[in-house]
C-alpha cells in the first residue's frame, strides 16, 4: 500500500481508492494453496472453467471419497462484497475443508471477476456462465467431479455476497432453458447480503452502520435506485421477489450482531409467504456477527452452522426445520 498517494474515498474494510485512480485492497488478497488439508482430510485443487473470463474454481472433496457412492454437489459463491477474497483466499479455504468434511460433499468454489476492475454485473455474469458450466459435458467429465459428484443433488450455497448471488441464479434458472437441465435441490444462504433504501430492523436504531453498509453498495454498483437496486433488495419496486425461486427448499442463516441480520429473516419470511414449492427453513445463531465462521471456524458458533449445513444438503426435505435459534 502505498502512504505517499492522495486518497479519493476509502470503503472500509474493502478498499482504499486513490485519486490517480489507483486502489488498494484491504483485505482478502493473501493465497492459499490447494491440495491436501492435514487437519480435515480434505484434497483440493484448481481449474479453470471460463477460460475467456480467466475465471477458475477449487474443488474440494473428502480424501476418503469413493467412487462407488456419488456425494451431493454443492456450488459455492464466497462472499467479500463484491471487491475482495477468492478462492484461494486462506480464511475460505480453511473453512470450505471444514464444511466440506463436517458435509461429506464435493464443494467447487467458483471465483467470479470483481469491482472495480470489473463493475456489476460481472460477478453475476461469471456465476451464472458457471452454473451453465456445471450442467455441461465437461464438467461432468471432470475427474473429480466425475467419479464423486451426484449431480442430481446439487446444492447452491453462499456467504455474503454469494448467498445473493446464489438467489438471482435460482431466479434466473426459473425463466431460462437452462432451468430444464439444471434442477437445484437447495440454496444455503449464510449471513445473505440484501439490503434496501429504508432501514428496517435493527438498522433503524443504528444510523451509522446503516450508512456504512449503503457505502458499500454504491461503490460497487452505479444505479439510479441506489440501495433499491433489484440486484441487492429483491422486494424493491419492480424486483421479482421470491415467487417461482428454483429450487426444493432454502436455507437461511443469519447472525444476531450481524447488521444484515434483518434482511435474511425478511428474505425467509418473502418466502414462506410466497406460498411457493421451495420450503424455508431459517437458523439465527447468536452473540456473533457477520462471516464469523469464515475468520474462525474452529469456534463453536461455526461448528453448529457447519452441522446445519450439513444436516441441509444430507436429508430428503421429508421433515425440514423452519425456524431456529442457537445460543
Amino acid at each position: 500500500m502505498d502512504s505517499s498517494k492522495e486518497v479519493s474515498l476509502e470503503i472500509f474494510p474493502y478498499i482504499r481508492v486513490y485519486k490517480d485512480g489507483t486502489f488498494d485492497r484491504l483485505a482478502g488478497f493473501e493465497i492459499a494453496l490447494p491440495g491436501l488439508d492435514p487437519e480435515t482430510r480434505i484434497e483440493s485443487k484448481d481449474i479453470l472453467i471460463l477460460p475467456d473470463a480467466g475465471v477458475s474454481a477449487r474443488i474440494y472433496r473428502p480424501s476418503s471419497a469413493s467412487a462407488a457412492t456419488k456425494l451431493p454437489l454443492v456450488v459455492y459463491f464466497h462472499g467479500g462484497a463484491f471487491i475482495i477474497s477468492s478462492i484461494a483466499d486462506p480464511k475460505y479455504h480453511c473453512s470450505l475443508n471444514a464444511l466440506v468434511a463436517e458435509c461429506n460433499v464435493v464443494l467447487i468454489s467458483i471465483d467470479y471477476r470483481r469491482v472495480p476492475e470489473h463493475p456489476l454485473p460481472a460477478a453475476y455474469e461469471d456465476s451464472w456462465a458457471a452454473l451453465q458450466w456445471i450442467a455441461s459435458e465437461e464438467a461432468r467429465c471432470e475427474p473429480w467431479l466425475r467419479e464423486h459428484a451426484n449431480f442430481d443433488r446439487l446444492f447452491l450455497v453462499g456467504d455474503s455476497g454469494g448467498a445473493n448471488m446464489s438467489h438471482h441464479l435460482a431466479m434466473r434458472l426459473r425463466d431460462d432453458v437452462l432451468g430444464e437441465r439444471v434442477k437445484v435441490s437447495g440454496i444455503g444462504m449464510i449471513q445473505p447480503y440484501f439490503w434496501g433504501e429504508t432501514p428496517i430492523g435493527v438498522e433503524v436504531a443504528d444510523p451509522g452502520r446503516k450508512a456504512w453498509v449503503d457505502s458499500w453498495w454504491r461503490f460497487v454498483c452505479v444505479s439510479d435506485k441506489g440501495c433499491d437496486d433489484p440486484l441487492i433488495n429483491p422486494f424493491a419496486d419492480g424486483a421479482p421477489g421470491v415467487e417461482g425461486l428454483a429450487c426444493e427448499k432454502v436455507l437461511v442463516i443469519v447472525s444476531e450482531k450481524d447488521i444484515l441480520r434483518d434482511r435474511g429473516r425478511m428474505y425467509y419470511e418473502k418466502l414462506v409467504e410466497s406460498g411457493g414449492a421451495a420450503a424455508a427453513e431459517f437458523m439465527e445463531i447468536e452473540g456473533v456477527g457477520h462471516v464469523f465462521h469464515i475468520f474462525d471456524p474452529s469456534c463453536e458458533g461455526a461448528k453448529r452452522l457447519f452441522k446445519r449445513v450439513a444436516s441441509f444438503v444430507n436429508s430428503d426435505g421429508d421433515d425440514p426445520k423452519e425456524e431456529e435459534a442457537v445460543q
